[in-house]
């Protein structure tokens, strides 16, 4: 028989499920409070690029509005606002794509819960359950914020710490040698120095990722005990030089940093460009000013070819032509120069990217990485952390004609006979220049890369040869996942079914190759040699 809903048994049991509902309904409400938080800081990461893009374009548009035909203005006005709806659809699909994912396993958790709560049965309870979203919240919108900036110290080179020695500077760049952080490495006097450049936009630390905890591109080389120079940009919003640079001072500024390496090892150089530094370093190569002084060379997912990127291209050609200018990136300075915005220069990769890199996508994406892990403690690995650090505060302004040497090459496809839509010297770039050099030359790609995709890095093979060493994953994956030398594909290895060499053991081999004793040929004696020899003997 059911029980008297009158007897103490029964109220009793009320008043304790009355007094486990009031900590779950607590709960409850503080997850959705840091919900709300988290979001809000995600939307804003967001928003504050767009802010700064609109106050750009409404200042070229005042002057463009009154030299413009009003038809022209409108035909433009409206693909833009065409433009703006694609976007913002693909955004909102992407949303609802992400928050769906999530909510098929947060509502089947809640559901369960609730019944094994009201029916008294095994399972977690409701207030167990609040208990759960409450810190998962809790992580996402307080503790991983406080962990990113955490983790300031360890990620990076930090030059400021001495630990890394100051060979050389211009008025744009430092040279660097970098110091090994293995035990008992030593750098060989005598091994084939390498030269390290960085990508402009992304800056330099993401190569000096987590040094301590085995995670470091540039460490990779010097680790084995390889000369391992990188060049650094100078602070741009303080270096009037390099506000102004061109293309040209790139080249020789290179050209004197692989001079003094040269100097000091007595060896010609192995240059090497990851991202966007690949692509300069190519230019300076094929200019002539780097002949003689580099012997080797190595790109890791560098733009070489940006319109055949199918995401970047398909962006452009539904962008108005009217507003394909770089003039609507463009910040001028307090002293009167004018640079590319790289925070706004960051943010189009993003649009570009908007289903996986809105707002919500965003916060959907870190909530499902925290959600999956154990139910009582969640834990903040220090990739992920350094990794939002990368994300969140290295995002460098760009010369403008740096900048615009990259976005001609995001417009002019590379000819047909392979030269580049860039000059510099008054010089056409030939990639056939590289060949008839013989150089060698390893281009790295990531598989999974959506920043700058497989057909956009290996382009230059339509003209010459190179060897190709495909890495999975993206496009940092190279300076964080398989810069870890127990990593599957470490970069000091051979790997996968093509028997791949990495970057690191490319150059441990060109420096093994270039080791090896010369085989002398046995000299002849001469017949007045033989003949008083065997005088001797006689």
């Amino acid at each position: 028989m059911p029980k008297n809903s009158h007897s103490p048994d029964h109220a009793a049991a009320t008043e304790a499920q009355t007094g486990q509902d009031l900590p779950a309904f607590n709960q409850l409400v503080s997850a959705s409070q840091n919900y709300l938080a988290g979001l809000s800081r995600y939307a804003a990461d967001f928003m504050v690029p767009y802010l700064i893009s609109m106050g750009y374009f409404q200042n070229i548009e005042k002057v463009r509005l009154a030299e413009s035909s009003p038809m022209d203005s409108f035909f433009s006005y409206l693909k833009l606002l065409n433009f703006n709806m694609d976007i913002m659809s693909r955004g909102v699909f992407g949303a609802m794509q992400s928050i769906n994912g999530f909510s098929k396993t947060a509502l089947n958790d809640f559901f369960t819960a609730l019944y094994s709560t009201v029916s008294q049965m095994d399972g977690e309870a409701l207030s167990a359950y609040a208990a759960r979203q409450a810190r998962l919240m809790d992580v996402l919108a307080n503790t991983y914020p406080q962990a990113i900036q955490a983790i300031e110290p360890e990620y990076g080179f930090h030059f400021e710490r001495g630990d890394h020695e100051l060979i050389a500077e211009t008025d744009r760049f430092y040279l660097y040698q970098i110091s090994p952080v293995a035990k008992k490495t030593r750098i060989r006097k005598n091994g084939k120095p390498i030269l390290i450049l960085p990508p402009y936009v992304l800056g330099a630390n993401i190569l000096g990722f987590l040094p301590q905890e085995g995670r470091s591109y540039a460490h990779c080389y010097a680790n084995r005990g390889i000369p391992t120079y990188i060049r650094i940009l100078k602070d741009i919003e303080s270096t009037e030089a390099l506000q102004v640079m061109t293309g040209e001072d790139d080249a020789r500024d290179t050209r004197l940093f692989c001079e003094t390496i040269k100097k000091r090892h007595g060896r010609p150089v192995t240059l090497n460009g990851y991202c966007q530094g690949g692509f300069s370093a190519l230019c300076n190569l094929l200019s002539g000013e780097l002949d003689g002084l580099v012997d080797a060379f190595i790109t890791c997912v560098a733009p070489m070819d940006g319109t055949r990127s199918k995401g970047l291209k398909q962006f452009l050609e539904n962008l108005p032509v009217r507003f394909n200018d770089l003039i609507y990136g463009t910040k001028t300075l307090p002293n009167g120069n004018q640079v590319a915005d790289g925070k706004l220069m960051g943010w189009v990769y993003k649009l570009k990217s908007i289903e996986q890199e809105s707002p919500i996508a965003s916060f959907y994406r870190d909530l499902v990485m925290f959600a999956g892990q154990d139910r009582k403690a969640i834990q903040i690995s220090k990739t992920a952390a350094a990794l939002n650090y990368w994300l969140n505060n290295e995002r460098n302004d760009l010369p403008l004609e740096i900048t615009q040497m990259s976005f001609a090459s995001y417009n002019v496809p590379i000819t047909a006979d392979g030269t580049l839509p860039v000059k510099l010297f008054g010089k056409k770039l030939n990639l056939k220049r590289l060949q008839a050099m013989g150089i060698p030359w390893l281009i790295c790609y990531g598989e999974h890369d959506d920043l700058v995709e497989k057909n956009t890095a290996l382009a230059p093979l339509d003209h010459i040869e190179a060897e190709v060493t495909p890495f999975p994953k993206g496009h940092v994956a190279m300076a964080t996942s398989w810069s870890d030398p127990e990593s599957a594909c470490a970069l000091h290895t051979r790997f996968g079914e093509g028997n791949y060499r990495g970057p690191v053991r490319f150059q441990l081999d060109l420096e093994k190759a270039e080791a090896k004793p010369r085989k002398s040929k046995p000299r002849r004696k001469s017949a007045a040699k033989k003949k008083t020899i065997k005088q001797k003997n006689g």
